[in-house]
């Protein structure tokens, strides 16, 4: 007997009607029917035909009255975009690869054919738009059972079909993170075998699936499965080198590679900030490069922080991310660890000035950062940091009230620099800034235009003696 379900949506009914008047079959499938077996709506439908899908899209947008689709030849698409809704339309095909590529050469199929090629059971299931056999599930191969069993297994052979599309492999990682079902052992084991074909897929397309698991509410689930398949050593081998404990007399260091993602998952609680959570799973970054054992005191990871700031920029290169989001990142990374060094009576405000500076308006991020970093399976000692985070944001309160350093604008501009000190542009002038910049940050005088005139005038002359160093020269020589 046939299953059906209940399809009240109006969009699908009339694109059903125009099926019949086109006299093609017309089916919707994946994601869609996936989610609403599941209870959840989707505004992304797939549309199957069995027929020419793309003359088939232009035909509901004429008889909806709507722009035409866009459509994609090489893979003989349509996208219709209606108000808060996308139409994605193709004709049923069948599939096959080269070795060396995941394009397809594509021919037509029927509908059996086009289930049997889709990646998962669960996105495998079709249902009629046609009237005479409306809400009609076609499930050959029990895609249904899998959801309800929450389970991710492929229509056919996992090898043949990771062998086809290896971006597969994340796929499934990712459909098990967003929808928290487990992978059958057949298809981690077809993962763990071919991991290695995951090179001939681009970079950007890899790249999209790892920010798609990273914006899962529970990012960890894929991350793991990722390094326990070898997956991760295959397409962020940086990330997978925090795997792993060492101990050297009485003392071990923690996997880092799991406090990493304790982390990611403590900072996805409290944010849907992708790039704050890219900033968790990257924070302890270098500590494989500064990993040192030193008797009588344990395992050291001096300056990770700052090589791990260094890393980012080649990272996002790698990765084909955003490189205007590795400003921010690389802060982050860099500044890690100042807020817990903070906490002391004798702290000054010179510090906590220097850290709100830095941060900037990102100070806020950090601070969400520093609090998911605390991982400890001690409960007197979590309950200890968070109320030394409280005393830091105590003092940052204080010391903002007083110093408005928060929304920092450097008090005097370059022309007025060289307009009071007779200059001509060149590096005395952003030299003498950031002298203003520190003697505000030392606390020796106030954030105000009128006393860094002050101080200006009557430190001049010294200044003008000196030979400008740029400022993180000048840093690294303190």
């Amino acid at each position: 007997m046939s299953t059906t379900i209940t399809l009240n949506d109006a969009v699908l009914k009339k694109i059903g009607n125009i099926a019949d008047a086109s006299n093609v079959r017309a089916y919707v499938v994946g994601g869609y029917v996936r989610d609403l077996l599941r209870g959840f709506e989707v505004k992304e439908i797939d549309i199957v035909v069995v027929g020419n899908g793309i003359e088939f899209a232009q035909r509901v947008a004429r008889e909806l009255g709507c722009n035409a689709p866009v459509v994609y030849e090489n893979f003989g698409t349509a996208l219709l975009l209606l108000p808060e809704r996308k139409l994605e339309f193709v004709g049923a095909r069948k599939e096959s690869y080269t070795r060396n590529s995941r394009k397809p050469r594509v021919s037509v199929g029927t509908l059996d054919e086009d289930l049997s090629r889709r990646d998962f059971t669960v996105n495998a299931i079709a249902v009629s738009l046609n009237a005479d056999t409306y809400g009609e599930v076609i499930d050959p191969y029990n895609g249904i059972k899998d959801i309800e069993s929450r389970r991710l297994t492929t229509p056919l052979n996992p090898e043949a079909t990771f062998d086809d599309d290896p971006l597969r492999i994340l796929r499934a990682m990712r459909f098990a993170a967003q929808l928290q079902f487990s992978i059958d052992e057949r298809v981690l084991q077809a993962a763990r075998t071919m991991a290695d074909r995951l090179r001939i897929v681009s970079q950007e397309r890899i790249t999209e699936e790892l920010l798609k698991i990273l914006a899962t509410q529970k990012p960890s689930v894929g991350f793991f499965l990722m390094y326990e398949t070898g997956v991760l050593s295959v397409i962020f081998p940086e990330l997978a080198a925090l795997g792993g404990v060492e101990q050297r007399e009485d003392y071990h260091h923690k996997d880092v590679f799991k406090h990493t993602l304790q982390v990611v998952d403590n900072v996805a609680l409290v944010s849907e900030n992708l790039w704050l959570r890219f900033a968790a799973l990257v924070h302890d970054i270098a500590k494989p490069k500064t990993k040192a054992f030193k008797p009588g005191i344990g395992w050291t990871f001096h300056g990770h922080e700052e090589l791990g700031a260094r890393m980012i920029r080649p990272l996002f290169q790698k990765l084909r991310l955003p490189l205007d989001k590795v400003p921010y990142i690389e802060k982050l990374v860099r500044l890690h660890l100042r807020p817990q060094a903070l906490v002391d009576d004798g702290v000054t405000d010179s510090a906590i000035r220097r850290l709100m500076f830095e941060a900037g308006n990102d100070i806020d991020d950090l601070i969400t950062l520093c609090r998911a970093d605390i991982t400890s399976k001690n409960p007197k000692l979590i309950q200890q940091v968070l109320q030394n985070y409280e005393r830091v944001l105590q003092r940052m309160a204080e010391v903002e009230e007083k110093d408005r350093i928060r929304n920092w604008q450097p008090p005097l501009r370059g022309d007025e620099i060289m307009t009071l000190c007779n200059l001509q542009p060149g590096p005395m002038v952003g030299y003498i800034k950031d002298a203003i910049t520190d003697a505000i940050l030392d606390g020796v005088i106030p954030n105000d235009h009128d006393a860094a005139v002050q101080y200006l005038l009557s430190k001049k002359d010294e200044l003008l003696q000196q030979t400008p160093v740029k400022k993180k020269q000048r840093n690294a020589q303190a």
